[in-house]
């Protein structure tokens, strides 16, 4: 039996609970991990909230929360080519195993070797922040020298996007509220307070010629905002809005095979995708990870240490 955080219904915070499980049987394409480190992403408490069906593998209640973890595989489903019982791995858990737990069952073809030299807490920020920063920017495909607005600077995506532009040599222009300036600065991005200033104003004085790109995280009015800033509306690109594209952008097209997940793994090796950890939690502490990033806008990634 393993300790693990979920949820026993779906709703609010109130319907989250500890509870033990046997460790989870791997199935076909599947991965048994011990649990080194969770990563916490908005879209935990988006499922457990409801808001998004299909991604529960159709287990039952107690579900566990999370999407990416890092760990060291314990056992092999049917069918998992390219790992072995022993590796260290990173990854997604696509078929509703949960990752806030001492063990789980990663996807294999969601789950990477970690390299030698990458920590365990590093790895499991990658497969939400990491691939989609990759894939964002790979969309856009800008060249060296453009200027892109990453609207939304200030949170773990937020600034993987903003340091992986920076790397590429595109000039960045990001927006976020006031306590996210100093990480934003930091990582290399011009600032724009949008609760000090008028975002569409401030970014024409910046760039008067209009942005070559835009990624945008925030969605919502913040993105039909900053939307006519881009000189072509394709090349408008939203991670958490779909109806950028009644704007004439594009929701980004994610990949969350094996081959992003170790491309990923070599840029933050190499220091291109270091990303800001503002804080690591125990797992008894679960309730006040995912409260930071539901309710508090964390200026980067979150973390549940589990091992």
């Amino acid at each position: 039996m393993g300790q693990a955080w979920g949820f026993g219904r779906h709703g609010g915070p109130e319907v989250q609970e500890f509870f033990d499980r046997p460790d989870p049987v791997p199935g076909s394409g599947e991965v048994l991990i011990r649990v080194d480190v969770a990563g916490v992403n908005p879209l935990d408490h988006l499922l457990r909230s409801g808001l998004v069906p299909g991604l529960d593998g159709g287990r039952p209640f107690p579900r566990v929360l999370g999407m990416e973890a890092a760990g060291t595989v314990l056992a092999l489903g049917e069918d998992v080519d390219g790992l072995e019982v022993g590796d260290a791995v990173f990854g997604f858990a696509l078929t509703g195993g949960g990752t806030y737990a001492e063990t789980t069952v990663l996807s294999a073809p969601n789950t990477a070797r970690i390299p030698a030299g990458l920590s365990a807490t590093v790895a499991a920020t990658l497969p939400v922040a990491g691939t989609t920063a990759v894939d964002a920017l790979d969309q856009l495909g800008l060249p060296a020298g453009a200027t892109v607005l990453v609207n939304g600077v200030g949170g773990g995506v937020g600034l993987a996007v903003a340091r992986l532009a920076v790397a590429r040599e595109l000039r960045v222009i990001g927006t976020g509220s006031t306590a996210k300036r100093e990480s934003a600065e930091a990582v290399g991005a011009r600032f724009i307070d949008y609760t000090a200033e008028d975002v569409g104003a401030a970014a024409r004085e910046l760039v008067p010629d209009g942005f070559d790109g835009i990624v945008d995280l925030a969605g919502g009015p913040s993105l039909r905002t900053v939307a006519p800033l881009a000189r072509e509306a394709r090349t408008v690109i939203s991670v958490g809005d779909m109806s950028v594209a009644e704007l004439g952008g594009r929701f980004v097209e994610r990949r969350l095979d094996r081959e992003n997940l170790a491309r990923s793994a070599r840029l933050a090796l190499d220091g291109v995708l270091a990303p800001v950890i503002t804080a690591v939690h125990p797992l008894a502490d679960a309730p006040a990870a995912l409260a930071t990033v539901e309710n508090g806008h964390p200026s980067g990634k979150v973390v549940i240490k589990v091992a």
